[in-house]
């Protein structure tokens, strides 16, 4: 073969010209221009090389990279014509049209730059011989096949034209002789709708004989295709939905997609399929993978259970609705949601957890834990050291028990199948296994947490988990308004899923997690959407979780195997039945030197790791730290002391990086002293309170828990002006409080002779000698307040204002007074002596019926820093607050009463 000078023209993918067809392309402005010139200059109809790109091309940004692979076969190809009509692409603003002749050959292999596309270029081809004929049982194989495909084709046909076009083409294959069959190939193989590598594989056929078997085989395969697709269109009645169609459809691809691979393997010469098919061919095997694990945890579970009865129904009518319908996907995401759920008759029990409990130290290392996690609460500790060694007996007695019932009922393994086929009759019954006993659960009580934010409530619940060995799942019910979030949504509803109690328990994998129901007084009020703290009530009762019914699931839960714990920061808005069900455990606060600790051992190294210091580059002295405890951060927890902290770590690392980049290392200072605190974080915010305390007359200071859970001071202020004897209350005070002042005051109006302000009994206080109002006023007036534990403040207050006595400023005090005078009990009792611990009180004056609160709630070095003094009467706390002999008493005088 001699070698010929042709313009070479690269055809994109999947674009093939075949000799005796025409193709129509776009091509681009350069390309353009080149060909136009090339047909100028031409008497004739200018021949060109079109050659296939077998390798893609990669663009980036825009850009084409890379480089250009071509075939070595193409098409030798006369331009019929060259236009560029108005509103094209400008990438591509000309219309090439091509008239295949003959193969041709490079003779040299050809790889374009991919910015090169657009050139024209000349190359070397070779012309293969074309006077070989090829034998008569290789035409007479082509010739049958050609015809059943063409009358394949002429009945799949809607239109008559096309039905006379195919069997045009059929007469003329029958009367086609061998010298012209291969020509006869090439018009057939550009006429059929066939695969891109086919038609490359028979382009690239240099003789007759072979590309009359290669035709004969892409026929032979077209044709399977079209009958298989007959066979399975015919199977779809015209009544059928459209959801169904598309599951025929679906099956037909599949169908056509084994033809091909059978074809394939079985002539060994055909080329491989594109990857799109095996991309569709690894979808479907996980699709299938997916489906038998489906199939497989529903078998793993126990026979005769509920959960299993729904698997097996949702499963069977999973396989009878198509696979594209939207019925499909809904029963489908629920056997996910089913099978994923842990069920204590399927999950594979863990046996860590059980070596825990059986390990001699485990009460001790459970300390350790506790210890370890926090700093401080002795008494809660305490308390959850007996609910793990309870949890840990009853565990182990049931484990116990569990092993006893195992070995007296062994299930046999042929009944884990979905159905069981009796051999003999030839019918599906269901399997049908013995049961044992039901297994008997561990129930222990529903721990609450009730503190203020920050002193570790959530931190509890992850140490309990630990020293039992079990996952921690945590559940927020903060702004939770629809009882469905918790009982999960009915299947009815569009995009519906199962509560977060399920979704927990799927995340643990376990039935037996740990569960911080997170923010319990946070839960939304009763509304159209239901009552969320209502659904709490089934989770939270020992007597009934076991069974638990979720609403999407839809197969009783047992939950009793999980471990409860809540939290919350008050209980005024948690309901009466759902406390009922819970044991509260006060979580009140730190005192300073606990929280001086906890700085030391767990706030300082977590903050100088997270912001890149060592121990060496940062010390802080202990009157710096308290200095910070006790003036930068009056809180119950430690949140506000790790910001502080964390404030001061960043300021020295800045400095620290300074010294660095100045070659001044030597000259840091490492230790923080607590005259360094103003420069570092500003003027102390407590030091201002302590400064606005003044000995004034009217003025008392008493003892208050906000709705956070954490106590402090509040002063009570009044004053005296003009008026006609009325009471005037403000501070956004609610309905108790205000009664609490009118108690106090007509307390001060009765005993107003005695406290030597009026001369005599009849005379009222607040008219003798001139007429005046009092206004009490409680600051923080945006904030609600009430409660009836201000009423000796008040009472204090109003003694003041009339007697012009004053009350010291390190003196808080709190009770509810009755109109006899009766100092009565309140609650918060710790609360509120650490807020007055915190403010620095000298001196507290509380009812003596909460002697025992503080003797029990209240730590001894607490204690040790605050005087006590307890009183139950209205006299008591007077002589308390402004000392023995400050007021001027009367000696009360005999009164006779008259009784009937």
């Amino acid at each position: 073969m001699t070698a010929t000078p042709l313009p070479i023209l690269p055809i994109p993918h999947p674009l093939i010209l075949l000799p005796s067809a025409r193709l129509t392309l776009p091509v681009s402005r350069v390309t353009g221009e080149v060909l136009s010139t090339l047909v100028q200059e031409s008497d004739v109809q200018p021949v060109l090389a079109a050659v296939p790109i077998t390798s893609h091309i990669q663009q980036i940004n825009g850009l084409r990279k890379g480089e250009l692979t071509l075939s070595e076969w193409g098409t030798a190809a006369r331009i019929i014509r060259l236009i560029r009509p108005p509103n094209r692409n400008p990438q591509h603003p000309y219309l090439l049209s091509l008239q295949g002749l003959t193969r041709i050959h490079l003779a040299e292999p050809l790889q374009l730059k991919s910015n090169a596309l657009d050139v024209v270029k000349y190359h070397p081809v070779e012309y293969p011989p074309g006077d070989e004929i090829p034998s008569a049982e290789t035409v007479e194989a082509f010739k049958a096949a050609a015809l059943r495909l063409l009358d394949r084709l002429a009945k799949d046909s809607t239109q008559q034209s096309r039905k006379d076009a195919w069997m045009k083409i059929a007469g003329m294959v029958e009367e086609i002789s061998e010298q012209r069959a291969a020509w006869m190939a090439d018009v057939m193989i550009s006429a059929v709708n066939g695969e891109y590598s086919d038609k490359l594989a028979f382009l690239s056929a240099a003789g007759p004989e072979e590309r009359l078997k290669l035709a004969t085989q892409i026929f032979i395969k077209q044709a399977s295709i079209s009958e298989v697709s007959k066979k399975i269109a015919s199977a779809v009645d015209e009544s059928l939905s459209k959801q169904q169609k598309e599951f025929f459809l679906r099956q037909q691809l599949a169908a056509i997609q084994r033809e091909l691979h059978n074809l394939n393997r079985s002539s060994g010469e055909m080329p491989q399929s594109s990857s799109s098919s095996s991309e569709l061919d690894d979808d479907e095997q996980h699709e299938a993978e997916d489906l038998a694990d489906i199939k497989k945890k529903i078998e793993a579970m126990e026979p005769g259970s509920e959960e299993r009865k729904m698997g097996v129904r949702e499963w069977r009518r999973l396989k009878r609705i198509p696979q594209g319908s939207v019925e499909n996907g809904v029963i489908r995401t629920y056997l996910e949601w089913l099978t994923s759920v842990p069920w204590p008759s399927s999950t594979t029990t863990d046996t860590s957890s059980l070596d825990t409990l059986r390990d001699r130290a485990f009460l001790r290392n459970a300390r350790e834990q506790l210890d370890s996690d926090h700093f401080g609460l002795d008494k809660i500790k305490r308390r959850l050291i007996e609910y793990l060694a309870v949890v840990r007996l009853k565990q182990l007695a049931v484990a116990d028990d569990h092993r006893e019932l195992d070995a007296h009922a062994q299930i046999p393994s042929e009944s884990r199948e979905l159905v069981k086929v009796d051999p003999a009759n030839a019918q599906v019954v269901p399997a049908a296994p013995k049961r044992g006993p039901s297994k008997k659960a561990v129930k222990g009580p529903i721990l609450l947490f009730v503190g203020p934010p920050g002193v570790g409530k959530t931190s509890l619940g992850q140490s309990v988990a630990r020293a039992l060995n079990r996952p921690f799942q945590r559940i927020s019910l903060g702004g939770v308004r629809d009882e469905a979030e918790i009982r999960g949504h009915r299947r009815t509803y569009v995009a519906s899923g199962p509560g977060m109690i399920v979704q927990a328990l799927r995340k643990a994998g376990r039935p037996d997690p740990v569960l911080l129901l997170d923010e319990v007084d946070k839960v939304g009020q009763s509304n159209f959407h239901g009552d969320p703290s209502a659904a709490l009530l089934e989770v939270l009762d020992p007597e009934q979780n076991h069974s638990f019914n979720d609403h999407y699931i839809n197969v009783p839960i047992d939950l009793s195997q999980v471990l409860f714990i809540c939290t919350s920061n008050t209980l005024d808005t948690i309901s009466a039945p759902l406390l009922d069900r819970c044991e509260i455990i006060q979580l009140s606060g730190y005192t300073y030197d606990e929280k001086m600790h906890i700085a030391r051992r767990f706030l300082m190294p977590k903050q100088m790791q997270a912001n890149g210091l060592v121990a060496e580059h940062l010390t802080i002295t202990d009157t710096a730290l308290l200095h910070i405890v006790t003036n930068y951060t009056r809180e119950a927890g430690v949140r506000s002391l790790e910001r502080a902290i964390g404030s001061v770590v960043r300021f020295k690392a800045v400095e620290w990086a300074e010294h660095v980049d100045d070659g001044k290392e030597k000259e840091y200072k490492n230790v923080v002293e607590e005259l360094d605190l103003e420069t570092i974080l500003g003027i102390s915010r407590a030091e201002g309170d302590e400064k606005d305390r003044e000995e004034r007359r009217g003025l008392v200071y008493g003892l208050v828990v906000t709705g956070m859970g954490e106590g402090g001071i509040l002063p009570v202020e009044t004053i005296a002006v003009p008026g006609s004897g009325r009471l005037k209350l403000t501070g956004s005070l609610g309905d108790v409080i205000k009664e609490s002042g009118e108690i106090a005051l007509s307390w001060v109006k009765t005993h107003a002779y005695d406290l030597c302000i009026t001369e005599n009994r009849a005379q009222d206080p607040l008219k003798f000698p001139d007429p005046i109002d009092i206004h009490l006023h409680l600051p923080a007036g945006a904030q609600k307040k009430d409660g009836p534990s201000a009423g000796i403040a008040m009472a204090c207050a109003f003694v003041s204002l009339l007697t012009g006595a004053c009350i010291p400023t390190n003196i808080a005090m709190t009770g509810e007074i009755t109109l006899r005078g009766r100092v009565t009990p309140v609650g918060g009792i710790k609360e509120k002596v650490l807020g007055a611990h915190r403010a620095q009180m000298k001196k507290l004056i509380l009812p003596w019926a909460n002697r025992k609160d503080v003797e029990h709630d209240v730590a001894q070095d607490v204690r040790k820093e605050i005087e006590f003094v307890f009183v139950k009467t209205m006299e008591e706390a007077l002589i308390a607050a402004f000392g023995k002999g400050t007021l001027g008493w009367r000696k009360p005088t005999l009164v006779m009463e008259s009784r009937l």
